[in-house]
């Protein structure tokens, strides 16, 4: 089980120290929203999460199919949309594959990419337990 701590820093408004393992980063908001633009947002490190677990998932899946992958970026943005008139977050993945693929390896990498753990953990509904710690 991974483990994540995330507190204030007392350096801004919003801004956040998160520790992931022996990781640290800083969150915070952007100036448009009152915080000092000093990390990324949250949504910001959901999407590095499924920008990071689908690179690498692509990475493993191609190392052992021996494909010529060169190299793999994913850009990702964040908007609201409405769906049947409720307001939904979604998420825009646009994941470029560098590498002498055929037709067929592409349409496969892109169906594992929709396999990757975090993308579906995100595409699910997600239990989030919450307790206050005394």
């Amino acid at each position: 089980m991974s483990g994540v701590i995330v507190r204030e820093n007392g350096q801004g408004r919003y801004q956040q120290e998160v520790i992931a393992g022996q990781h640290g980063l800083v969150a915070d908001e952007p100036l448009s929203v009152g915080g000092e633009d000093a990390g990324p947002a949250p949504m910001d490190f959901v999407m590095a999460g499924l920008g990071a677990c689908t690179s690498m998932t692509l990475r493993m899946y191609a190392e052992r199919r021996g494909m010529a992958l060169k190299a793999i970026s994913v850009s990702l943005t964040h908007d609201k949309v409405s769906v049947d008139g409720a307001p939904r977050d979604r998420i825009l993945r646009h994941i470029t594959l560098d590498g002498d693929l055929s037709a067929e390896e592409r349409a496969r990498l892109l169906e594992i990419a929709n396999k990757c753990p975090v993308h579906r953990a995100l595409g699910q509904p997600l239990l989030i337990e919450s307790s206050l710690v005394d």
